[in-house]
């Protein structure tokens, strides 16, 4: 019996990872397409009239064990890859796309549903069973129920070729990434680096059986060597590299895919009945029209130009003062920035890092959880994990109750992709009377222990480790009742709310000295850098403002317009930079053919979504400064009006039952330093 088919025996059905072998993966896949369809078929089989219960409430309930296998093996496809894996994902995304276009398109299930919907209002629904039915009516018309034959057989097509396209960008970015090493055996190349750095770019080398050093294009190699490395030709060598991945007219190659990409989504689109994909995408989030997008991202733009462009000034006259540098270009940006800011704060990330070890950071954000929502954290060696640095915890509430099981990825491997995220393994849903708890997972790539060190985090880190754990404590904390609206399940403009608004506890005196303790001397963080990080917060805020903004009117130029007409992937993307750029352009590299978030990612039309929340995200914590950071009666209803909730309801009502009132802009321009406070 295939381990993948059957209820996991283990401690709360966590994943069994140690007895999962990548051949179960496929035939495991197919039998659980296969369960799920007879489920569905039960559901249309089903000779009573359709309610709600028969109908919309068995189907949120169906495929279960499918999720859980999609679930395993897309996370394991982004932290713990091989090529066996991505085989098998290039077999399986199309036989998931059919599977869904099957549902989505069964006529038989569609009347059930339609039956149900149109008598709505005399069902006496709550309101999560009337958002739950109107998300599972919105999910067949929107995906072309009500399409004819001929137009559901072409969008089944566009779909498989579209999940079979962003797995190859995906895999593209990847190998890219792997396959460029700077290998330097002169020490001299290493010069204004940091020990650690240089240490970990050692041990490197020395694990691929080399001597010297070797810097890669991981974040934890690449951002240190950008930001400290006084040699400027090979700071461009690096920038060059990273900012060419995927746009070398190799087999790795993603211009094509871009294309191709944008125009099977514009197309669906239409098939659908909407102008554009970002039309299509934006009537299910916060801000409903390109339109609204466009005059949010342009107005921030209006107001964060003149900032950006005056910090920018300052720095390239810095960088001509100090070095003689006429023309600031891309890779020397980090590394004036950061002199500037030493000059100007007397702060670096060096001066913090011994305060930021790892292990306390974490102990930190746990301590604030409890005191904040009443959580415990508790790490426990008997749940199976997928790699030894994984990390495994009991989350409790004080009364001893399970609340979740927390999964902790923290370091780069050859076989994880970049960045940092939150999933899900399982989802908290109510059934049968029995809360079933979430499974919930981040993974980081922050700098490894070396020899003589343990894992230092620079701030940027640190926040990160915030912002992915903001998203967690959203899964953690659900409270609904059915899977598909729990946790994290809300519009994509709303799920950066719980992230980003956690981010504002590394600035406050009161949380930094509860972890901030030098991991040498035990000496807790002092007040004169407390205060330096937070007067050095808004450095260069209006800078970052537009690099922003210019991810965001890029996702917008690719899908809020007819593409069919666009055949240079790089030409487009300087026309949509035009008017956020402050940087020469660099020939030989291109941003979309490595934006995994807009063309592997969920977030399409949706980038946007980041600077969307962060007006949510300033606008709450000022409620929380306005009563104290740890004010438990803020904290309770910002746990009950919106991490607990889920999508049962539309967010800006959540946010306003929380908030008292809706969100204003001005917050965050206060907080960013682009307003007067």
């Amino acid at each position: 019996m295939n381990i993948l088919n059957i209820p996991f025996d283990t401690a709360h059905q966590t994943a069994p990872f140690s007895k999962i072998k990548n051949e179960d993966f496929l035939p495991a896949f197919k039998k659980a397409i296969k369960d799920a369809k007879a489920e569905i078929d039960e559901i249309t089989n089903n000779t009573e009239v359709p309610t709600f219960e028969n109908t919309i409430e068995a189907l949120d309930f169906s495929g279960e064990q499918l999720d859980r296998i999609s679930s395993i093996f897309f996370n394991l496809n982004s932290a713990e890859t091989n090529d066996t894996i991505q085989k098998i994902a290039q077999e399986v995304s199309p036989l998931l796309s059919e599977f869904s276009n099957d549902i989505t398109l069964n006529e038989t299930l569609f009347k059930r549903v339609k039956t149900v919907y149109d008598k709505k209002d005399s069902l006496n629904l709550n309101t999560e069973q009337q958002t739950l039915l109107d998300k599972k009516y919105k999910g067949f018309s929107r995906n072309g129920a009500n399409l004819s034959e001929d137009k559901k057989e072409r969008l089944r097509e566009i779909d498989k070729q579209l999940s079979q396209l962003k797995l190859k960008f995906g895999e593209n970015v990847l190998a890219e990434t792997n396959a460029f090493e700077m290998h330097l055996t002169n020490e001299e190349d290493l010069a204004g680096l940091p020990e650690g750095a240089k240490e970990a770019a050692q041990q490197l080398a020395e694990s691929k059986g080399k001597t010297g050093w070797l810097i890669t294009l991981d974040y934890p190699s690449y951002i240190p060597f950008m930001t400290y490395a006084d040699n400027r030709e090979l700071r461009k060598k690096l920038a060059i590299a990273a900012g060419a991945k995927a746009f070398k007219d190799n087999e790795f190659d993603n211009q094509n895919n871009v294309l191709q990409i944008v125009k099977l989504r514009h197309e669906r689109a239409n098939l659908l009945g909407y102008k554009t994909h970002a039309h299509f995408v934006l009537e299910e989030r916060m801000a409903k029209t390109p339109e609204t997008v466009l005059n949010f991202l342009n107005d921030l733009l209006d107001k964060a130009k003149p900032a950006a462009e005056r910090e920018f000034k300052t720095l390239e006259n810095f960088a001509k003062e100090l070095d003689g540098i006429n023309t600031l270009q891309k890779w020397d940006g980090s590394y004036y920035a950061e002199k500037l800011k030493q000059k100007l704060f007397s702060l670096d990330d060096e001066q913090l890092k011994p305060y930021f070890k790892l292990e306390n950071v974490i102990n930190g954000v746990f301590t604030i959880a409890e005191r904040l929502y009443d959580l415990k954290f508790e790490e426990i060696n008997t749940i199976d994990k997928y790699h030894d640095d994984v990390l495994t915890y009991k989350v409790t509430d004080l009364k001893g109750n399970l609340i979740s099981i927390f999964y902790a990825d923290f370091f780069p491997r050859s076989g994880k992709r970049n960045g940092a995220w939150m999933t899900v393994y399982k989802p908290q849903y109510i059934k049968n009377g029995e809360n079933s708890r979430p499974h919930i997972s981040i993974v980081c790539n922050f700098t490894k222990p070396t020899k003589t060190k343990p894992s230092l985090l620079t701030f940027n880190e640190v926040t990160t480790l915030f912002h992915e754990f903001g998203h967690a404590l959203h899964g953690m904390l659900a409270n609904t009742r059915y899977p598909s609206l729990s946790g994290t399940s809300v519009f994509w403009d709303f799920v950066e709310l719980p992230s980003q608004v956690l981010e504002n506890w590394c600035y406050e005196k009161d949380a930094l000295e509860l972890f901030a303790t030098h991991y040498e001397t035990g000496e807790v963080i002092p007040m004169e850098l407390i205060e330096k990080i937070k007067a050095s917060a808004t450095f260069h805020e209006g800078m970052q403002t537009l690099r922003q903004l210019s991810f965001g009117l890029l996702d917008m130029s690719w899908h809020s317009h007819n593409p069919s007409a666009i055949t240079s992937v790089k030409e487009h993307e300087n026309e949509a930079f035009k008017n956020t750029k402050l940087y020469p352009d660099v020939a030989e590299n291109c941003m979309s053919t490595a934006f995994s978030h807009i063309f592997q990612g969920g977030y399409s039309s949706g980038y946007y979504s980041y600077k969307w929340a962060e007006v949510l995200d300033a606008d709450a914590f000022e409620y929380f400064l306005e009563q104290g950071v740890f004010n438990k009666n803020v904290a309770q209803k910002f746990k009950d009006h919106v991490l607990s909730q889920g999508g049962t309801q539309d967010p800006m009502t959540l946010y306003k039952r929380f908030r008292g009132k809706a969100p204003r802009p001005e917050a965050l321009l206060k907080r960013a330093g682009l307003i007067e406070k």
